[in-house]
C-alpha cells in the first residue's frame, strides 16, 4: 500500500473516532436526564392517590383548605373520611365542617355516616348535634342507629330520650362483651400447672392369692 493511501486511511479513522465521540456525549447526557426525570415522574404519579381524592371532595363539600388538609393528613383511610363527610353533608342538615370532626375520630367513618343519616331521618332533624355526638360516641354506630330508629318506630318519646337510652345500652353491651371470660389457652411448649392436670389414676395391681403354708414334717 502506498504512503498516500495510508495517510488517507489514518485520516478517515481519526474522523470516524471523532464522530463517534461526538455522538456518545449527547447520548450519555440524554440518558442521564431520563434517569433523573423518570423516577420523579413515577413518584409524582404514585402520590396522586387517596389524599388527593380526600382533599378535593372535602373542598367541594365546603370544608376550608386548612381543615381539609389537616383532616386528610391525619386520616388512616382518607377516602373513607371524605365519603363520611360528603354523605352526612348531602343527606342531612349537618354541615360538612361539623361532620368532619366526628368522621375524623370514627374508627369506621362509613358506619358513622350510616348511623347519622338514618337517625337524622328518623328524628326529622330535631336533634342534629345530639345525633352526631351519639353516633360518634358509640363503638357500634350501626347498632346504635338501629336502636334509636327501632325504638322510636314503636314508642312515642323524644328523640333525645331515645338517644340517651340507646347510648346507655350500647355502653353496657360493649362492657359486657369486653369483660366476658375467655377459655384458658396453654401455649405450645409450656407445661400446664398442676391445677389443670387431672389426677393420675394408679394402675390396679392384681392381688396374689394366698398360698397356705404346708405343715412341716417331723
Amino acid at each position: 500500500m502506498s504512503m498516500s493511501n495510508k495517510a488517507v486511511n489514518r485520516g478517515k479513522n481519526k474522523q470516524a473516532s471523532s464522530t463517534s465521540r461526538n455522538l456518545t456525549i449527547p447520548v450519555l447526557a440524554i440518558a442521564g436526564c431520563l434517569a433523573t426525570i423518570l423516577p420523579n415522574t413515577a413518584i409524582a404519579a404514585s402520590y396522586s392517590n387517596d389524599y388527593s381524592v380526600c382533599a378535593g371532595r372535602l373542598l367541594k363539600a365546603g370544608v376550608t383548605a386548612e381543615a381539609a388538609s389537616l383532616g386528610c393528613a391525619a386520616a388512616l383511610r382518607p377516602k373513607d373520611l371524605a365519603a363520611c363527610v360528603v354523605k352526612i353533608e348531602k343527606q342531612t342538615q349537618i354541615s360538612a365542617t361539623d361532620a368532619l370532626s366526628s368522621c375524623g375520630k370514627a374508627r369506621r367513618p362509613e358506619e358513622l355516616a350510616t348511623c347519622v343519616v338514618g337517625v337524622s331521618l328518623s328524628t326529622k332533624e330535631e336533634a342534629n348535634p345530639a345525633v352526631l355526638d351519639g353516633c360518634g360516641r358509640s363503638l357500634l354506630p350501626v347498632r346504635f342507629g338501629q336502636c334509636v330508629v327501632g325504638l322510636r318506630s314503636q314508642i312515642d318519646f323524644p328523640a333525645i330520650q331515645a338517644l340517651d337510652t340507646c347510648i346507655s345500652a350500647d355502653d353496657s353491651v360493649v362492657g359486657a362483651s369486653s369483660s366476658s371470660t375467655t377459655p384458658t389457652i396453654i401455649p405450645a411448649g409450656s407445661s400446664p400447672s398442676n391445677e389443670t392436670l387431672p389426677f393420675p389414676t394408679q394402675p390396679t395391681v392384681p392381688t396374689q392369692p394366698v398360698v397356705p403354708t404346708q405343715p412341716g414334717t417331723n
